[in-house]
């Protein structure tokens, strides 16, 4: 089982997105056990709950104080190994290729930043990969832990519920999914390809081969560099 541990100052955010459809259901079949925890918890200012602070040397702002993130880390490991992640647009790319190396771990600790970011002797004593979920920026660091966790979580084997779906998955193998249609065949004059209906599965899968190819070439050029595929 894949343990998650959500350090946050909104801890409120995660019930609906954590108790709902794949997520709900990995929890049920004891894949992952997701667990939020309020930093504010585990700050010394009692009184106020605070947890961020001004920048020394002036600036706008406010940073996230070392001493909740240090407390909050430490109670929650214990006596654990565990994997520290923060999340920032300073970090590196996440990537399904990323997705799928945090599966082999077993227990990740996820900080969600805020403000203008953490002091950076958390960073630099305390988190072990920071990583940034796209280049802008966010209110806070709550929604990419969420899709941080949902990423890795459908990789776990068992959790979906056919693992070939992951095969046909958009960046896998380094292309984008290609096109696909449902019943009916024909709706307002848009027809499915005939080669999806010829029953010819060795076509239909040079098919979506060459269509995923095409789209990747049109929409993510660099993908296609990335592999030394060609782009004519």
């Amino acid at each position: 089982m894949l343990r998650f541990d959500i350090i946050t100052i909104f801890p409120d955010m995660f019930g609906p997105v954590f108790n709902e459809s794949i997520l709900k259901r990995a929890q049920e079949k004891k894949k992952i056990s997701l667990h939020v925890h309020d930093l504010r918890d585990y700050t010394d200012d009692k009184k106020h709950r605070k947890v961020d602070d001004r920048p020394f040397g002036g600036g706008p702002g406010m940073l996230m104080m070392p001493q909740p993130l240090f407390d909050a880390v430490k109670a929650i490991k214990g006596s654990r190994k565990a994997k520290v992640i923060y999340t920032s647009p300073a970090g590196k790319p996440f990537s399904q290729f990323c997705a799928k190396g945090l599966t082999k771990d077993k227990n990740l600790i996820i900080i969600c930043g805020h403000y203008e970011g953490i002091d950076e002797r958390v960073r630099k004593l305390l988190v072990d990969e920071e990583i940034s979920v796209g280049d802008y920026v966010l209110t806070g660091g709550e929604i990419p832990a969420m899709l941080i966790v949902d990423a890795v979580t459908r990789l776990i084997p068992g959790v979906l519920g056919k693992e070939e779906s992951l095969v046909h998955e958009s960046f896998e193998g380094n292309l984008l999914e290609g096109p696909q249609y449902t019943r009916p065949a024909n709706f307002r004059g848009i027809k499915v390809p005939d080669v999806l209906l010829s029953g010819n599965h060795k076509t239909i899968e040079m098919w979506r081969e060459s269509e995923s190819l095409a789209k990747t070439k049109k929409v993510r050029p660099d993908m296609l560099a990335k592999k030394g595929r060609s782009l004519k």
